[in-house]
């Protein structure tokens, strides 16, 4: 060990700025973060908050047919992604790829409740105090033949493939007075 001077005191350095490792893994990451915006669609890519730059290079990524030209153009692209607000693109990649969980929900919710209207027949009141503009001819209809539907489906034979029509005609159904309740 060396020797050092006692009257001098070391005191760690007080740095203001990421490391050079943690600049560089913040650097893979938005180069990562470009990968994936070149897989998209134009239609999507559209969509997120890109400049007019990043955008074009990106189009160009996927344009590219050459192996290391494309690799090229993704450093790019990752290079021109420090400039961008990294972080809304990745919610919105997180929403597009594992839906919003609120949807999520809201479709457990009418899943349930189809299975409900399967199941006890008050279900059906219950749903027409809740949406008074129904049609409750369509709804009994459609409940029936869903009904109907997995009658038949529990006498298959193994192997065969169950019928689903009416099932998911009744889920639409549902779906489609729940949207129109809550655009209005």
């Amino acid at each position: 060990m060396p020797n050092i001077p006692e009257n001098i005191e070391l005191e760690p350095d007080d740095y203001d700025r990421p490391s050079k490792s943690q600049v560089k893994r913040d650097m893979l990451e938005l180069q990562e973060l470009g990968k994936q915006l070149v897989e998209l669609s134009t239609d999507r890519l559209k969509q997120l908050p890109l400049s007019e730059t990043l955008y074009e290079a990106i189009r160009m990524a996927q344009r590219t047919t050459s192996r290391e030209g494309r690799r090229r153009q993704i450093h790019y692209v990752g290079k021109l992604m420090r400039h961008t607000d990294a972080d809304a693109i990745r919610t919105q990649l997180d929403i597009w790829e594992n839906g919003s969980r609120e949807q999520t929900r809201a479709m457990h919710r009418l899943e349930a409740l189809r299975d409900l209207l399967l199941k006890d027949d008050q279900a059906l009141t219950g749903l027409l105090d809740a949406y008074p503009g129904a049609d409750v001819q369509h709804l009994r209809t459609l409940i029936r033949a869903s009904r109907k539907e997995a009658q038949n489906n529990a006498a298959l034979q193994p192997g065969q493939d169950p019928q689903r029509k009416h099932y998911r005609a009744l889920f639409q159904a549902i779906k489609a007075l729940n949207d129109s309740t809550e655009q209005e």
